[in-house]
């Protein structure tokens, strides 16, 4: 019989890493798998919101230690392609953009510092439970036996397809991401082409005038087969994107796409002695489809809901409650906010209203950027002096 551990994280990424940091702050026994070898890219627009940079600061992360691009400013680019530029305020860090395989290397490293067990190049084979526990075994045939699993292990999940035998679905957006070198605009560019709304196209910069380019779109609605394939083509030929990229852009490598999922569920956040984090349990904004931010979020409750003790429905029922708490409410309202943004003249509307003022600049990126709950004015059990003026992250490095 293999050793019994209190908690085993099934994936490396920032919802498993936290969960693992946290449950071994709590004194409890950890191992982490993960089927990939690190350092590993991971398919994404790369961005960390405030949200994300006060966790990983939190964690012990230094972003700026890593090859970051601190932002500054952003520039929104509206469907009646009026644009305005929005001022991340200082001091500190508000936004920056790290390519995953950098980032998550990062993470686990300070994972392994805290004590805690990692075994790369370990995929799950299946999973089952017990009347005490639940077990998995790798595809190299190793058993691990353990209290609760947190299921960390992105959108198609692994343990979800094993354990809960769930077939695997396409996810709520499709994405694409593509490298490109010499830019020559350090900015942050947010474009909301009429063809994409409610998603958008983005330039994100990287150290050494480089950027990740992309864009998201919700599947359906034209967007499925051939014309996704021919998307990102046209895209990259409209006036708004080469402004963005500048006369010298070009890409690095082959665009690639990733599904991203949206559709917050809280009864899908626990089956059995389950508990699922990050994209496996579908904590992504539905309005930006930002997801680190909440896959650090989930994977601590994850990690604090089994610390806390109780029986396994117990510390489902606490897990559920926690996450709907502290995102469920913020991604419901940002689930509102995705349907006005279907129409180009409600969202060009709302970038003009942003537009107007020195404070309205101010704010709407604070907001956009997560610098405080997306829903903090319509939860008065968050209120709390400064909510809406926190501090920015690495202050004294950034």
């Amino acid at each position: 019989m293999p050793p019994r551990v209190d908690l085993l994280v099934v994936g490396a990424g920032p919802a498993g890493t936290a969960a693992a940091m946290a449950a071994r702050a709590h004194g409890l026994d950890v191992t982490v798998l993960d089927r990939a070898t690190f350092p590993r890219d991971k398919t994404c627009g790369d961005g960390l919101t405030a949200a994300a940079l006060a966790r990983l600061e939190a964690l012990g992360v230094a972003v700026p230690a890593l090859p970051a691009a601190g932002v500054d400013s952003v520039v929104v680019v509206a469907p009646d392609r009026w644009q305005v530029e929005l001022p991340l305020p200082g001091p500190g860090l508000r936004a920056a953009v790290v390519e995953r395989a950098s980032l998550d290397a990062a993470l686990l490293d300070r994972t392994r510092q805290r004590g805690v067990r990692v075994q790369e190049g370990s995929a799950v084979e299946d999973v089952w439970e017990e009347p005490d526990g639940i077990r998995v075994r790798t595809a190299a045939g190793e058993e691990l036996a353990a209290r609760f699993v947190v299921a960390a292990d992105g959108h198609y999940s692994s343990v979800r397809r094993r354990h809960g035998r769930a077939a695997p679905d396409l996810g709520t957006w499709h994405a694409v991401r593509q490298y490109f070198r010499h830019v020559g605009d350090p900015r942050l560019w947010v474009l909301f082409e009429p063809d994409l709304l409610p998603g958008y196209a983005w330039v994100f910069p990287l150290p050494g005038g480089r950027a990740n380019v992309g864009f998201g779109v919700l599947r359906g609605a034209g967007h499925d087969g051939k014309a996704l394939k021919a998307l990102w083509p046209d895209l990259l030929t409209r006036a708004p994107l080469r402004a963005a990229l500048g006369p010298d852009a070009e890409p690095e490598a082959s665009h690639r796409a990733w599904p991203i999922p949206s559709a917050y569920s809280r009864a899908r956040l626990a089956d059995g002695r389950v508990l699922y984090a990050g994209d496996a349990a579908g904590v992504v904004d539905p309005m930006t489809g930002e997801g680190i931010a909440q896959a650090l979020e989930s994977g601590t409750l994850a990690a604090h809901a089994v610390a806390a003790g109780g029986e396994p429905a117990e510390i489902r029922d606490r897990y559920r409650r926690d996450v709907d708490r502290a995102l469920g409410r913020d991604l419901r309202f940002a689930a509102l906010l995705q349907r006005l943004l279907h129409s180009p003249t409600l969202a060009s509307a709302a970038i003009r209203a942003a537009g107007l003022t020195p404070w309205t600049r101010r704010n709407f990126a604070r907001w956009m950027f997560e610098d405080y709950p997306r829903a903090a004015v319509f939860t008065p059990d968050r209120w709390r002096h400064h909510l809406l003026t926190p501090p920015g992250s690495f202050r004294a490095s950034a």
